[in-house]
């Protein structure tokens, strides 16, 4: 049984979380709770698989097949399901990597592409890097939740929009969009004709209260016109392995993907990417609810410790491992606020901002990681406000 009591040691091992933390932080004694990978190891059955493939020596070119996607099928079956053909799937570096791809060979320059603020950073800079108009649809944050701006998103789609990058789970937010929601969101793209991009890389880190929903598997229309990237790398923290997915029913679609990573150079497969996911796939389910009851405590743990503090309020994740902190009621100009947390209380988390102009004076916590460690951190926190009080 996994405990996931301890904490790796991961310095000097080129990691971006914990060997940039004085690069980026100005200090190396500032504990890391950023960028979104686990201070966790793999399951044992990754790591095994892993091991006998090194230990094979050689690493020549290497092909997906049939079996690779069945697995693959299965998984979103078993976890999701959604039933999809195996012939759908297209193979990635990164999910990032197919959103590009998708934007370049479904878009021209000048054309809109929504997105819902605040959300992952490099939503906006793929937008921007390619020329496209970038439109903000803002999530409604009302009584400590977040919702969708319905009404704001059709008059978005109606002004000419092709395209939406949709973050399902939502980072930062902690959202599981619903199946009335997702519906709406769909029968809106199917109204305005706009392709939908869906990032659900966090689709298996969800609370137990909560079920993720493909968008795509709502119904065909929506299916034939849904790009859905997926990815065992947050699941199961194999990031730095650097493999992913889609799923692209639409074989036109399929198709301009396919030739444009061909033509971009970069459709040949990882070995130890595609070995992992095979391992994760097929032997990592009691790992990833051995985690999930991990965040659940961590998640709690972090609301409790707040919950009789005014300053910070935890907004209650459905999914992800991550926390986004409203600090609003800090009162500090943002540029004040991110400095408190670095030099004051010695903890490095995601500036808000960063994610959109709505997310000023809010910060995002990173808690995959031992409790302990988790502990420490939120008791950092508690120790710089009562010293701020002072």
């Amino acid at each position: 049984m996994q405990t996931f009591e301890q904490l790796p040691n991961r310095k000097q091992t080129r990691s971006v979380k914990w060997d940039m933390t004085e690069k980026l932080f100005g200090s190396k004694d500032v504990q890391p709770m950023w960028v979104a990978d686990m201070d966790l190891e793999i399951a044992k059955p990754i790591k095994e698989a892993l091991i006998n493939r090194v230990d094979h020596g050689v690493f020549g070119y290497t092909f997906t097949d049939q079996q690779l996607n069945l697995t693959i099928a299965e998984w979103l079956y078993q976890r999701h399901g959604w039933k999809i053909n195996p012939d759908w799937i297209v193979y990635s570096p990164g999910v990032l990597t197919t959103i590009h791809m998708a934007v370049i060979t479904q878009t021209v320059p000048d054309d809109k592409i929504v997105i819902q603020t605040p959300v992952y950073p490099p939503f906006h800079s793929i937008v921007k890097s390619h020329q496209r108009q970038l439109i903000e649809n803002p999530l409604i944050y009302q009584d400590g939740k977040y919702k969708i701006d319905f009404e704001d998103l059709e008059q978005s789609f109606a002004s000419g929009a092709k395209a939406m990058i949709l973050c399902s789970p939502h980072n930062p937010v902690g959202r599981v969009w619903s199946k009335d929601e997702l519906l709406q969101i769909s029968q809106l793209a199917e109204k305005y004709n706009v392709l939908i991009i869906s990032d659900e890389i966090h689709a298996d880190l969800i609370y137990k209260e909560s079920t993720h929903i493909p968008i795509s598997s709502l119904n065909e229309q929506i299916n034939d016109q849904t790009i859905t990237c997926f990815s065992p790398t947050k699941t199961f923290n194999l990031a730095g392995l650097q493999v992913s997915y889609a799923i692209i029913p639409n074989e036109s679609l399929r198709l301009k993907i396919n030739n444009a990573f061909k033509q971009y150079g970069i459709s040949e497969p990882n070995t130890l990417g595609f070995t992992a996911l095979e391992a994760a796939y097929q032997h990592g389910t009691k790992w990833l609810e051995q985690l999930i009851q991990l965040l659940h405590q961590n998640r709690e743990l972090v609301e409790r410790s707040f919950r009789n503090r005014s300053e910070i309020t935890p907004i209650h994740a459905q999914g992800t491992y991550l926390i986004w902190l409203d600090c609003t009621e800090m009162k500090l100009e943002h540029e004040a606020l991110v400095s408190f947390m670095a030099k004051e209380a010695k903890i490095g988390l995601n500036d808000g901002i960063s994610f959109g102009a709505n997310g000023k004076g809010f910060m995002r916590m990173n808690i995959a990681s031992p409790t302990s460690y988790v502990e420490a951190g939120v008791q950092k926190i508690i120790a710089a406000l009562d010293r701020l009080a002072n």
